[in-house]
Formats: structure tokens, C-alpha cells, sequence
């Protein structure tokens, strides 16, 4: 695989009130051509205000063409109208939420570190699926480490894209993308510091 194949999934920080609209429109005007994807990930707060945070984010990433996903919840991504959403092991079966959201939506899956879960989301429908998280993440706890031959692996089976994700930064995201990553799913290392700064980190080691 090359390196330039592989691109950035950027993940929300908890707090998308504030300034971060600004933060995202500049980090996608950086990132344009590598940054393809966002997530919407916010935790304990209900729908109403998820969709009212959601929506200028959603309005920037599609003024960049960059597709918008939501994270966990299917009312959420049927309410938006969203391009897509991820799903975790606990969060419903794939099968349902493609009856729920049509077959446009992009449907992502979570598989830590089993051959065998992504074996499954591959077979019910999913247009993606992840692994990780490779690196001790300061995101999300996880006690899944897989190693990046899984990547390999899945890359020379399987048609589906592949996203590693979990602790990733430019400086060790070099094995997963020779591995065959197809996206590098990525939140502390962007929005942890200066976000431009950090697409440009990335955009050397990726092109």
C-alpha cells in the first residue's frame, strides 16, 4: 500500500461547544485531500442538544466535503441526516441500522483486535471497520491492543476499508499505514495542541 492511500478520520473532542466549529473549519482547510471523515462523538447529553452541536459541524464538514459520521447512535444519524455511523460492539446490530438509515449511510463497526468480529461486520453490511486501539489513548480507555499484522491481514482478504485507531500520532503512525491502514482515526494528537500544526505532522508522513 502506498502512503498516500491511506487518510485522516478525524474524532471529535468532548467539548465541541465553544470555539471548535473554528478549530474544525481550519483543520479541514489543512487537512483537504487527507482529511476525509469526522465523528461526532460527545458523551451525557441528550439528542436535542447533541443535534444543536452537531449541526454547524456537520454544515463545515460538508461545506469541505468531508464526510460527517455519528458516533454510537442511529436516532442521532437518522435525525441529521448524517453520511454515517459508528457503531461499537454494544450498540446494535448492523443489520437493523441499515434498515433504520437506508443503504447510502456509511455503517462502521468496532473490532478491537478480532479477526472474527470483523469477519461478522463484514458479513452483515459494514463499509468499514475498526481496529485498536494500538497505542495507550488518552481519548478512550480500551484494554484491546492489537498488533498491526491484523491490518495486513484484513487489507489482502478484504475489499472493506480498514481504520486503525487508538493513541495515534505522526510520530508512530508509520507502522499502520505500511500495514495497510486505509484511515488513521485520530482526536488528542489534532485537537490536543495546535490542530494545523498537527494535520501538517501528518500530511508529511502520509504524502
Amino acid at each position: 500500500m502506498n502512503a498516500s492511500d491511506c487518510q485522516l478520520y478525524l474524532i471529535s473532542p468532548q467539548d465541541v461547544g465553544g470555539n471548535f466549529p473554528d478549530r474544525l473549519e481550519r483543520a479541514l482547510f489543512a487537512g483537504r485531500g487527507l482529511a476525509t471523515a469526522f465523528q461526532f462523538r460527545v458523551k451525557d447529553v441528550d439528542q436535542h442538544e447533541a443535534a444543536r452541536l452537531a449541526v454547524p459541524l456537520q454544515e463545515i464538514c460538508g461545506a469541505h466535503e468531508v464526510g460527517f459520521i455519528v458516533n454510537d447512535s442511529v436516532p442521532l444519524a437518522k435525525r441529521l441526516k448524517a453520511d454515517g455511523v459508528h457503531l461499537g460492539q454494544s450498540d446494535g446490530d448492523i443489520r437493523e441500522a441499515r434498515e433504520v438509515l437506508g443503504r447510502e449511510v456509511q455503517i462502521g463497526v468496532t473490532c478491537h483486535a478480532s479477526r472474527h468480529l470483523a469477519m461478522e461486520a463484514g458479513e452483515a453490511g459494514a463499509d468499514y471497520i475498526a481496529f485498536g486501539a494500538f497505542f495507550p489513548s488518552q481519548t478512550k480507555m480500551s484494554e484491546h491492543r492489537p498488533e498491526p499484522d491484523v491490518l495486513e491481514w484484513w487489507s489482502q482478504l478484504f475489499e472493506i476499508p480498514c481504520v486503525a485507531i487508538g493513541g495515534i500520532t505522526p510520530d508512530n503512525c508509520r507502522p499502520l499505514v505500511e500495514a495497510g491502514a486505509d484511515f488513521l482515526a485520530v482526536s488528542n494528537a489534532v485537537w490536543g495542541g495546535d490542530e494545523v500544526a498537527a494535520i501538517e505532522a501528518f500530511k508529511e508522513k502520509l504524502r
